[in-house]
């Protein structure tokens, strides 16, 4: 008898800094390889040995990408998933007993019990336009703590605080150099980049960052461009109680963009400035009313990509 039949394979890799540790599930198997090129190879010659569904591996952040890269193109199912849901998922099973063994058991059931959604990886010019758009704002973090600590440590302390801020300051602006580069050399972006940066507001980074990271903005609903930022408020009521309505999940790093970027619409974009100053008027707290003008200049932006329409202030009144 073939007891093989119609057996879904679901495998969960667990990562680290120097090794995967893989659970094939329901054969049971556990195996360990090194995180390297080598590694991974024997790692995926094993795993499509089996014919897996769908394979998947927690997102680290850097750690399990060569893995991901490496299974998709050898054309095999991946999927990145949120470490958050998979922790959820563990406690509702029940599951507290942690070992990179046990990890990797717990990501293979995970994939069998959820069925995530299989990964679409990007292409190589917008991952690199991603990760400038995010070492951008990391740099910018190092130099708002610079600027912080020349204004409060002695004068003495200045000459070790300023060649810092120079040396920032020149890296932003090659990283800037370069994402400008990259959006010329593609007659797609090209395009995509001068519908957006027809709204008064929003600039390279901005535009880049929406390139990059929300490759979907144009072909969704408003609704769904919404919660994909993570600008759509959510209610929370039950019963009698009536909670306040939050905003949650999304793309975190596109919305910090988006954010600093209405700071300067509301400067310069007379539709914005209208729907902040009437939020405000409303008794709408600063930081609502401004979160509220982004998710209008989201929904706005997709529309405008969706429709191949350049900025109009009657279109946006809407």
């Amino acid at each position: 008898m073939n007891t093989k039949i119609n057996q879904s394979i679901n495998v969960g890799v667990d990562t680290g800094k120097t090794q995967l540790d893989i659970h094939i599930r329901p054969l049971d198997l556990f195996f360990s390889v090194e995180n390297n090129d080598k590694g991974i190879k024997k790692a995926l010659k094993t795993i499509k040995s089996h014919s897996p569904e769908r394979i998947v591996i927690e997102a680290t952040g850097r750690l399990e990408m060569p893995f991901v890269l490496a299974c998709a193109e050898a054309q095999l199912p991946i999927v990145r998933a949120n470490p958050v849901h998979i922790k959820r998922f563990a406690g509702a099973i029940g599951r507290r007993a942690k070992n990179d063994r046990l990890d990797a058991e717990l990501i293979a059931h995970y994939g069998e019990a959820i069925k995530p959604a299989l990964t679409v990886i990007k292409p190589k010019n917008i991952r690199l336009m991603s990760d400038l758009v995010i070492r951008r704002n990391q740099l910018l973090s190092m130099q708002t703590m610079e600027k912080n600590r020349i204004q409060i440590l002695p004068a003495s302390l200045h000459p070790t605080i300023k060649p810092m801020l120079t040396t920032i300051k020149n890296q932003i602006t090659k990283l800037e150099e370069k994402l400008v580069k990259l959006i010329e050399d593609s007659p797609e972006y090209q395009a995509k980049n001068t519908i957006l940066q027809s709204v008064p507001g929003i600039g390279n980074i901005a535009a880049a960052s929406i390139i990059s990271n929300v490759p979907e903005l144009g072909y969704i609903t408003n609704k769904q461009a919404a919660s994909l930022i993570g600008v759509a408020p959510i209610t929370r009521e039950s019963g009698r109680y009536k909670g306040k309505r939050v905003i949650q999940g999304g793309r975190a790093q596109v919305r910090t963009v988006l954010y600093m970027a209405m700071m300067s619409a509301m400067q310069c974009n007379p539709i914005f400035k209208a729907t902040y100053a009437r939020l405000l008027a409303a008794g709408k707290p600063k930081k609502v009313a401004i979160i509220a003008c982004v998710r209008k200049m989201v929904v706005t932006l997709n529309s405008m990509l969706r429709d191949g329409a350049m900025w109009d202030e009657n279109t946006a009144k809407n």
